[in-house]
């Protein structure tokens, strides 16, 4: 087991992390697939409103590559096919069967894996709609399934608010985890590298043997990219795939039972939250069904994914085919009373303005911007904290002029989309976003 310091990132100490409670919510009326939030995919649909479908049918593919689908993540009827400007597929909304059918899939057994072709394994994944849970560096994209990859990244911990923890989905699955490595290797070589925090329990116990690196560090000290970075030995390596740790438990159910897998485990947290806890549910479930019966919709954000790499939502949405949490916080509109006065010592922020820095228990955040947009003003607070050594204000300056050749050399294709730039900027630019969309526009510009 290798060790793995990372000496910058940033850990938010804020209310409403998840406890490792567990409650299984019952079965929603409808779910949805949400092909807007797939990055990258040109969605072709399979069905129309009206069709019948089973969970595993097609729902859509990926013109790019017709082969990579998207299956259905219930049984019923397809009640909505809702659409966004020019046309973008927003969501396929399922409207369920009291009593749900699966499609059937080729199962494999543990002692026949070893002895399948790797371009079977692979067709199974693609026509079983998981094989877009394998991402592909440096864009993140859907990993090309011809693509042989220098390596494999599986990433058990998460250290963004608030995301699953793996000492509750990986719980009692022990010999399913393992399958899924094993299916890993075959895609790879045997090239797959499985990281924990060093603090986790599961590295000293039952999952020891498949721990191949264990890292210090803030967030995102967690993230493939990160490791990557850390580890790489040439620019081969910069084409590495990676997958989260609750994802190959999805896959080798799919292999081992032959039915397309529509559970999933997904925190509820934030703030806003009275009991924030993990939530076993399924695939698509609709966020009001997640977050419960509220009346304070006006004054609370839906946050989809994590505290710096979600994107708000409405509570009419539903959970994205990546997405694991739903954090709820206020939204902060009201009016501080003499707040340029307070020393804010219960207010988060990175800068040392706040009398913050020295309060050290979980602080209550909202979507207050907390401060009006500005110029950079050359603070370098987001190059201290950037996990991956780029300097974000000068690539972001570099973007603005369209310096191609000067933002791809200050790092660019390094940036592993943590949002801690964004969050620690005083003049409040949203630098993430600049470099995410320089990143996929130049990316498009490769591949047209």
């Amino acid at each position: 087991m290798v060790p793995i310091r990372i000496k910058k990132g940033y850990t938010l100490n804020v209310e409403g992390r998840p406890s490792l409670d567990v409650e299984v919510l019952k079965t929603p009326a409808r779910v949805a697939a949400v092909p807007e939030k797939i990055p990258f995919i040109k969605p072709g649909l399979a069905v129309q409103v009206g069709d019948a479908v089973e969970i595993g049918s097609v729902l859509f593919v990926d013109k790019r590559n017709p082969g990579i689908k998207f299956l259905s993540p219930g049984c019923g009827t397809v009640e909505q096919i809702n659409f966004g400007p020019r046309r973008v597929i927003r969501e396929i909304v399922i409207k369920l069967d009291q009593e749900e059918s699966c499609k059937a899939f080729e199962s494999v057994s543990e002692d026949s894996l070893e002895h399948l072709a790797r371009e079977r394994i692979i067709q199974l994944l693609t026509d079983g709609g998981l094989w877009p849970l394998i991402r592909e560096f440096p864009f993140r994209d859907i990993a090309g399934p011809t693509n042989i990859p220098p390596a494999i990244f599986v990433s058990l911990d998460a250290g963004e608010p608030f995301q699953p923890g793996s000492r509750v989905y990986l719980e009692g699955h022990q010999s399913l985890f393992a399958y899924g490595i094993r299916i890993l290797r075959r895609l790879a070589r045997d090239k797959v590298y499985v990281s924990a925090r060093r603090d986790n329990p599961i590295v000293s116990g039952e999952y020891k043997q498949f721990i191949t690196h264990h890292y210090i560090g803030n967030y995102p000290a967690d993230d493939p990219g990160v490791l990557l970075y850390y580890l790489r030995k040439s620019t081969a390596e910069n084409r590495a795939w990676y997958i989260s740790g609750q994802d190959v438990l999805l896959m080798a159910r799919l292999l081992k039972n032959g039915r397309y897998p529509v559970e999933r485990i997904v925190t509820l947290a934030g703030s806003s939250v009275q009991k924030p806890r993990h939530v076993r549910t399924r695939l698509g479930v609709p966020l009001a069904h997640l977050a419960g019966s509220r009346n304070d919709g006006e004054n609370t954000r839906h946050v989809v994914g994590g505290l710096f790499r979600g994107y708000p939502a409405s509570k009419n949405d539903f959970l994205g085919f990546y997405e694991t949490a739903l954090t709820l916080l206020p939204e902060g509109r009201r009016e501080e009373v003499l707040g340029f006065v307070r020393p804010g010592f219960t207010r988060p922020t990175y800068s040392r303005t706040f009398l913050s820095v020295f309060n050290t228990s979980a602080l209550k955040m909202d979507c207050n911007r907390h401060g009006g947009i500005r110029a950079c003003i050359a603070c370098g607070y987001c190059a201290e904290v950037c996990p991956v050594d780029i300097l974000p204000q000068l690539t972001f300056k570099a973007i603005l002029a369209d310096e191609v050749e000067a933002y791809l050399a200050h790092g660019l294709l390094d940036c592993v989309e943590c949002g801690l730039c964004t969050y620690v900027c005083p003049s409040k630019i949203e630098l993430k976003n600049i470099l995410v969309k320089a990143k996929a526009a130049y990316y498009k510009e490769l591949t047209a």
